[in-house]
């Protein structure tokens, strides 16, 4: 397994076979949680072709692409988060651009559960915590409740770092009012 960090995916061949994996990925999760969870294709492509972003690419021995997770601290880049409550709540970290976002991982299925994942986050750890800084990143509760996702992101992190501090910053909830029709 190779981890690649690149800053664009201009190969043609890439693209498509990082399309389809994000895809496979996130496709059946837009139907599981309220917020959309997938780019939109034009978004994708813009993403990709972004310096701002780097891409961290889980190649097989063989070249396959196996994962890809997207990596920033530049805020500015990631759509649908706010720089500005970044911004307020850790200043210093923000004006040094000691903060980071994980945009998504997305792993193929039959390498779930494998050293793909783990490899993209311990690169991206390593990247955050030599400069004292702070990664941000998105979980759905279907990915929580379901997969447990934060806690596997605390014990890879921690397996790796005795000081690390795992705080949820946020949350949203969605509300449905129903109509039923009287009987």
């Amino acid at each position: 397994m190779l981890i690649k960090v690149v800053d664009q995916i201009i190969d043609e061949d890439l693209h498509s076979a990082a399309w389809q994996l994000y895809q496979d990925c996130f496709e059946e999760l837009n139907t599981l949680a309220v917020q959309r969870h997938m780019m939109y294709k034009s978004e994708f492509d813009e993403v990709m072709s972004d310096t701002r972003v780097d891409k961290y690419l889980a190649l097989t021995d063989e070249g396959t692409l196996c994962g890809i997770t997207t990596y920033t601290n530049n805020l500015e880049a990631v759509p649908l988060i706010s720089p500005q409550y970044f911004q307020r709540h850790w200043p210093e970290h923000y004006a040094a651009k000691k903060i980071w976002y994980i945009g998504f991982i997305a792993v193929s299925p039959e390498f779930q559960g494998r050293e793909a994942f783990a490899q993209m986050v311990e690169q991206m750890y390593l990247v955050a915590s030599i400069q004292n800084g702070l990664v941000g990143l998105d979980i759905c509760s279907y990915n929580d409740d379901v997969r447990h996702m934060a806690r596997v992101f605390r014990l890879m992190i921690s397996r790796n770092s005795d000081s690390m501090q795992f705080n949820r910053i946020d949350q949203q909830s969605y509300w449905l009012y129903e109509f039923p029709s009287a009987a």
